[in-house]
């Protein structure tokens, strides 16, 4: 992985099929400093299980819609979102 001075972790949360292809509502991902919601994204997709999250979901962070260029924080909450229907 990556040493202790040049990474983070970040909190990412899962829903509905996301969650439900991966096993879990959230996951704890370690990404280098400086690292990008693209970043995670592509760290997410390389898990198992992953398939059905696309390669540019819906994605908060820290309740705020943000890109894949956004670079985010230790301690920042990430959430994909997937599509929804409804009637």
């Amino acid at each position: 992985m990556y040493d202790a001075e040049s990474s983070m972790t970040v909190t990412v949360l899962l829903f509905a099929s996301y969650a439900d292809a991966l096993g879990t509502a959230s996951l704890d991902v370690e990404l280098p400093h400086r690292a990008t919601v693209a970043d995670i994204v592509a760290a997410v997709r390389a898990r198992a299980g992953s398939a059905r999250i696309p390669a540019v979901p819906l994605v908060a962070v820290n309740c705020q819609y943000a890109g894949g260029d956004r670079v985010v924080q230790e301690g920042d909450e990430i959430a994909l979102i997937p599509p929804v229907a409804g009637g």
